[in-house]
């Protein structure tokens, strides 16, 4: 049988995946370099009996998928920068009442408007602390029109599994670049649904501590009626004061995500073994990463690459195993040097840490990154 191949940009991919992993529900505002995700979902979803909805703002957006979620259905989102600070108070209630759904930014330059349609990469540290206090989030980070599909549907899949958001952070070139995109069979990937109750309805708790780390997650109609709130809350989901419940219940919505970050955690390494510089890199960067690290090692320079595919939770154990062999890390990243920072925690003193940083809407080319891993 012919595979079912096609020509599609990175944001046409990520309607692409999040079809194939199940999605029914979108609601979104349009937002320069995101807005092909609104528009493309807005032509399939009704033809599959979804739902599309254009909001109001990004505010009401995030609340939309947030309600649709409670009601059973796999849901998404997509904004750029602006549009996903706007998103944050209610991500934040999001990830402390364990509502699966997924978060789509394509990034662009910033802060404030910054620039609509160039590249960046500003938004690493946003997509793991935007948010107030202590939660814990997944974010993935494609660096392909392939992996636009195939990221999304993991970025459900664990929302699913580990009742979370998450995020796919992509960036401009990324999301518009095109490419071959092969999409697989019905079956073909793993499709994984959220945990549902086996008790009865009188019995449910939606925030049980007795079962483990995730509890089921009963659906809003299917005769479940149970409470859900932002403040800090009991097992029953009603506020509490008791700081033990706080407590326990915090520590759980961490541990549900940092005792898994094997399974979480992804990445791609290219020629580490012997690596004496090592180059970490993540998304449109990546691309020119690989080409670099390809052409020191045609000079004899023992480079390797490790690339970010999940941002966060953060690899720091494969950062540490390469800092303990390298002489030096290289970052390159289209901004100010945010995960050059957390790049250096994890390295604990290994190996020096080399920033590549550019912020003026161009892409960082292969000869900066050449040049940084020569140490010129």
């Amino acid at each position: 049988m012919p595979k079912n191949i096609k020509l599609m940009q990175g944001n046409e991919a990520c309607v692409e995946g999040a079809l194939y992993a199940g999605c029914r529900f979108f609601a979104g505002y349009p937002i320069t370099p995101s807005s092909e995700i609104a528009e493309t979902m807005a032509e399939k979803l009704p033809k599959l009996g979804g739902t599309f909805i254009q909001m109001e703002d990004e505010i009401a957006s995030m609340a939309a998928v947030i309600g649709a979620s409670m009601c059973g259905f796999k849901t998404l989102t997509a904004t750029s920068g602006p549009g996903f600070s706007l998103k944050q108070e209610n991500l934040g209630y999001a990830c402390y009442v364990e509502v699966p759904c997924v978060i789509v930014n394509v990034q662009r330059g910033g802060p404030s408007t910054g620039a609509p349609t160039g590249p960046g990469q500003e938004d690493i540290m946003q997509a793991r602390w935007g948010t107030h206090g202590d939660h814990s989030i997944i974010v993935v980070y494609p660096a392909s029109v392939q992996e636009c599909f195939n990221e999304t549907v993991r970025a459900f899949n664990l929302a699913e599994k580990f009742r979370s958001p998450a995020l796919v952070l992509t960036d401009e070139i990324v999301g518009h670049m095109r490419e071959k995109l092969v999409i697989p069979e019905a079956g073909e990937l793993e499709v994984v649904d959220r945990a549902k109750p086996t008790c009865s309805p009188e019995e449910y708790l939606p925030f049980d501590l007795s079962g483990g780390d995730i509890p089921p997650l009963a659906a809003y109609g299917e005769g479940y009626r149970f409470h859900v709130s932002g403040l800090d809350h009991r097992e029953d989901g009603f506020p509490t004061m008791d700081p033990e419940m706080i407590r326990r219940q915090k520590e759980r919505k961490m541990r549900k995500i940092y005792q898994n970050k094997k399974e979480i955690v992804k990445v791609e390494m290219i020629d580490l073994d012997d690596a004496e510089v090592g180059v970490i890199a993540f998304g449109a960067t990546s691309r020119s990463a690989k080409l670099a690290v390809r052409l020191a090692r045609q000079q004899g320079i023992r480079a390797g690459l490790l690339r970010l595919i999940t941002i966060w939770p953060f690899a720091d154990e494969e950062v540490y195993a390469l800092a303990s062999h390298a002489d030096r890390l290289v970052v390159p990243e289209m901004n100010m040097g945010q995960l050059s920072l957390e790049v250096e925690r994890a390295a604990q003193g290994k190996a020096k840490v080399d920033g590549i940083h550019r912020v003026d809407r161009e892409p960082i080319n292969p000869d900066q990154i050449l040049k940084a891993i020569k140490g010129d």
